[in-house]
C-alpha cells in the first residue's frame, strides 16, 4: 500500500505544481482551490507512504515524479520548450532516484 500511497501523493504533487501556474498567483478561484486541495492531498498521502517507506526513499521519489510530471505537462499543456539539456536533466533525476532505491 505504501507504494500506491506514494504514487497518489506524486499525482497530487504534479497537480499542485500545474495548479499554481493556472491559479495565476491565486487570482483565479477554481485553479487556486484545486492547488490548495492538491497540496494537502500530496502531503497527506506522502505521510501515509512514509509510515512504511524510509524518508530517504519516499521524499526523493515524490519530488522526482513531481518534477518529471511537471516538465512533461509544461511541454504538453503550456507549450514550454523541451530542450536537450532539459531531457538530460530529467534523465539525471531518474538516475538519482534509481540510485537511491
Amino acid at each position: 500500500m505504501a507504494w500506491l500511497f506514494l504514487l497518489i501523493a506524486a499525482g497530487f504533487e504534479v497537480t499542485f505544481a500545474m495548479g499554481m501556474k493556472y491559479a495565476e498567483g491565486f487570482t483565479r478561484v477554481w485553479p487556486s482551490l484545486i492547488t490548495v486541495v492538491a497540496a494537502i492531498g500530496g502531503i497527506y498521502f506522502l505521510t501515509l507512504a512514509m509510515r512504511e517507506l524510509p524518508v530517504s526513499i519516499a521524499y526523493p521519489i515524490w519530488t522526482a515524479i513531481g518534477s518529471l510530471g511537471t516538465v512533461f505537462l509544461g511541454f504538453a499543456l503550456l507549450g514550454e520548450s523541451l530542450t536537450l539539456i532539459k531531457l538530460l536533466s530529467v534523465g539525471l533525476i531518474v538516475v538519482g532516484v534509481v540510485g537511491l532505491k
